[in-house]
């Protein structure tokens, strides 16, 4: 019986690399208006950023309900397989709960975790979980593992606006107002599951370096553990020019530091112009 990952969409892993990865991935629902789409498979990142800056109409994301949590894990589970669900933060989201119920009438086949993250985080337990089935280790110990983990992964980010975590009402309009004042770059991360704002700084750079500091802080990078790098909209000029202001984190441990966008379900709320780090801590 093999062991199978499901994640859902708020880890940005789309429809097409999911099925490079060898695992699942159950879409979220982004609505714009009228139109209705499946974040990772008929709505890219490009186009959703596109999308965001040419309308006023802003995106509306919904949970994964329990009914359709149920019908995959009836597919993925109907040869006697098991099932490791890892989903977006439950402070964040209900999908985690609709997950849970689901699971219950599976016998124990569907294990779900919940990552008290989002985007690259739970991106990054997924790789900890393939990488621990290509090891042969038994589910019970992944699921551990994986709980342990999570405990240790950070995830953070400067954003360009707190206006779109205020429209999502992710953080309160007091917080919005005080990171709109003079130009401040706000960082966030995601603690106990939930968004919070760590730190502001006056323009990109001394953001970048807060960033920096913050890495620090955390007792730097576990290299031996899957790491990266997120930003999202259409242009890379501030991932380059965060990797240019870094690159004293990274230059000793590899020449290439992964870099993933971020898609539409955590896009919602950050609007363009993010730009962060997730590792796990020493």
């Amino acid at each position: 019986m093999a062991i199978k990952i499901l994640t859902d969409s708020a880890s940005d892993i789309s429809q097409k690399e999911a099925n490079k990865l060898g695992i699942y991935m159950i879409p979220m629902i982004i609505n714009f208006g009228e139109e209705e789409f499946f974040d990772g498979v008929d709505l890219l990142p490009t186009d959703f950023y596109n999308k965001l800056i040419e309308t006023d109409v802003m995106p509306k994301t919904s949970q994964i309900s329990p009914f359709r949590f149920e019908e995959v894990f009836n597919e993925l589970t109907q040869n006697g397989d098991y099932l490791i669900v890892i989903t977006l933060s439950s402070k964040l989201s209900g999908t985690y709960e609709s997950a849970l119920l689901a699971s219950k009438k599976f016998n124990g086949k569907v294990h779900v975790i919940d990552s008290l993250s989002a985007a690259i985080g739970e991106r990054l337990l997924c790789y900890i979980a393939l990488d621990l089935i290509k090891k042969g280790k038994e589910i019970n110990e992944i699921v551990n593992v994986l709980n342990t983990s999570k405990k240790r992964l950070t995830v953070m980010a400067m954003v360009n606006t707190l206006e779109y975590l205020k429209r999502g009402g992710r953080i309160s309009k007091t917080v919005a107002f005080a990171g709109e004042l003079l130009s401040i770059k706000p960082v966030v991360a995601i603690v106990d599951g939930e968004v919070k704002l760590i730190g502001k700084a006056m323009g990109s750079k001394k953001a970048n370096n807060l960033l920096n500091s913050l890495i620090k802080e955390k007792g730097g990078i576990n290299f031996d553990m899957p790491y990266g790098i997120i930003w999202a909209g259409l242009d890379k000029t501030l991932l380059e020019k965060y990797l240019k202001d870094s690159s004293q984190i990274w230059q000793d441990y590899t020449d290439l530091v992964p870099s993933y966008i971020i898609g539409s379900t955590i896009g919602t709320h950050v609007g363009p112009g993010a730009i962060g780090v997730a590792f796990f801590s020493n």
